[in-house]
Formats: structure tokens, C-alpha cells, sequence
């Protein structure tokens, strides 16, 4: 069975998008769209903007969606997925590949969210940290011994076995890297970004993104979605809106939702968008499993 996956932010590269755009009528009209849509070409900007270009708010979010979509409807034939997922951003992308979400809402939504995320950053001070070659149970621990009221730490990103990403405020994140590397970690990197994404520091976002999706019209899916709340298959649109407004403070489950579609058939998996962040990630989950395969889709 073909599960269809798709990356979140941090995945965006100069460049990306523009052989879609150039070569296929399709993708060309929906690139349009999201010009129109957005109020500005972000076009421009992915085809020959620069790396820190790529990285401002209101472009990196949108244009990893929009590479992720249009890769997947106009660059694959006889799309027809069994299941989709996507990480973090990526469940987006997964919703409208799988027809729960309109193209244009869908982009809407991620605009919002990436602005929603933003204000939340600028209101708290918050980081993020990659923790290499420790225990999942190890890491919640020391996420609970650092945290206070007033400092929070929590795991963000169940990314792979060896390999969670944790969130909150500066010192709490820094204090919780320290513990770690005494514990054994291979490394506990303080990672370039904006805020403390999946974490409570989010709740600002997550109160504003719920207005807007709840605004949104939601469809059932042609096939289930997996998603990173609670790693399960949803059909259910209601659901589905639930769990998407959850997901802002609630911790990435990708190595779960990766088991989880193994469990249900998936074999082979297309990761459909920039990079191959995901690919590295599935291997490592389903390491010694040789029925499962990988398509990158660029």
C-alpha cells in the first residue's frame, strides 16, 4: 500500500518549485492561485529568492506546502494514495492530498498559522533542541524535572528512535540539554528557530488557528489521515479540525504515526515535497523492515 508523506517546515531551498512551474500547466495555475491568494508572488521569492529570504514567516510555511501539493497532484500520475501523512506543517499538505482540504483553504490556513505562530514567538522567548541517541522515556523525564511554572520544557518532535526534538523557554531548554549530554546523549542541539513550536508556549497560535479552521469547510477524506496528535487514522472531518487545532501545543508523534500505517499495509512510502527529511526519519523507524521503499518527489 502507498502512503504519501509530507514534510514540514525547515525542508524549503532556493529554487524549489520552479521546474513544477515551468514545465506543467497545471502547477502553473495553481502557483498563480497562491499568488492571489497571499497578496504577494511568493513565486519570486521561492524561484530566485535566497536562503534568508526563504526563511521570513509569512514565505517558508506557504512555500513548503505549495512545493508539497503541487509535487504531489501534478507531479505524480494516477495519484491515488491509500493513506497520507504529513510532520508538523506537513499535515496540511496531507489533508488536501487527500481531499479533506480545498487547495485555496489549505493555503489560507497555513498563511494564518504561520502569521498565528509568529506573535506567539514574539510574545515568549522560547527555543528548540534536536536530543540524539537517548531514550524517548529518558528525555520526557528530564523534561519534567527541569520545567517549572513559570520555565516549560516538553518533547516536540517524536522524530525517530535516537532522535526527539524538545521545546520551551530558552533556560528551560538549555537547562534540559545540559541534564541530557551528563545522561549520555550523543548531542543535544539548540536548533536555529523562531519560537517553541509544539509546545504550550504555543497556546496563543492555537487559540487564533482555531477561529480560522473552525470557519473552514472540512470534507471526508478519500483516504485516512494519519495525524500527529494522537498518531491515529481519521476519516472524521470533525476530527480531523480537532486534532489539527491540538496539534500547535502537542508534541509531533511521527515515529508513532510511521508504525502505526506499517501496522495498517503501508510498504512504500513517496515523500512528496522538498528534501528528504522524512525518507531519513521512516528508515530509521522501519529499520530492518525491507518490504518498505521511498520516492522522493522534488
Amino acid at each position: 500500500m502507498k502512503a504519501y508523506v509530507f514534510p514540514g517546515q525547515g525542508a524549503q531551498y532556493p529554487g524549489m518549485g520552479k521546474d513544477l512551474y515551468e514545465s506543467n500547466d497545471k502547477a502553473r495555475s495553481m502557483f498563480e492561485t497562491a499568488n492571489k491568494i497571499l497578496g504577494y508572488s511568493i513565486t519570486d521569492i521561492m524561484f530566485n529568492g535566497t536562503d534568508e529570504q526563504l526563511r521570513e514567516t509569512k514565505v517558508t510555511q506557504p512555500a513548503v506546502f505549495l512545493q508539497s501539493v503541487i509535487s504531489a497532484v501534478c507531479g505524480i500520475a494516477d495519484f491515488q494514495p491509500a493513506m497520507t501523512a504529513g510532520h508538523s506543517l506537513g499535515e496540511f499538505s496531507a489533508l488536501v492530498a487527500a481531499g479533506a482540504l480545498d487547495f485555496a483553504d489549505g493555503l489560507k490556513l497555513v498563511y494564518a498559522r504561520a502569521m498565528a505562530m509568529q506573535k506567539a514567538c514574539d510574545k515568549s522567548k522560547g527555543t528548540m533542541a534536536a536530543i540524539i541517541g537517548l531514550p524517548d522515556d529518558l528525555i520526557e523525564n528530564v523534561c519534567k524535572e527541569v520545567s517549572s511554572d513559570t520555565e516549560v520544557v516538553v518533547p516536540a518532535n517524536y522524530n525517530c528512535p535516537g532522535q526527539l526534538v524538545i521545546s520551551g523557554n530558552v533556560e528551560a531548554v538549555n537547562a534540559a540539554c545540559e541534564k541530557l549530554k551528563a545522561a549520555g546523549a550523543k548531542r543535544a542541539l539548540v536548533l536555529k528557530v523562531g519560537g517553541a513550536f509544539h509546545s504550550p508556549l504555543m497556546e496563543p497560535a492555537r487559540a487564533e488557528l482555531a477561529t480560522a479552521i473552525e470557519k473552514t469547510t472540512f470534507s471526508t477524506p478519500k483516504c485516512p489521515v494519519y495525524q500527529n496528535y494522537d498518531a491515529q487514522a481519521h476519516l472524521a472531518p470533525e476530527e480531523i479540525k480537532s486534532n489539527l487545532i491540538a496539534q500547535l501545543t502537542s508534541p509531533v508523534k511521527w515515529t508513532q504515526e510511521v508504525t502505526n500505517m506499517v501496522a495498517a499495509g503501508a510498504d512504500e512510502f513517496i515523500e512528496c515535497g522538498p528534501g528528504k527529511a522524512l525518507q531519513g526519519m521512516i528508515g530509521r523507524i522501519c529499520k530492518g523492515n525491507t518490504a518498505i521503499s521511498f520516492h522522493g518527489i522534488q
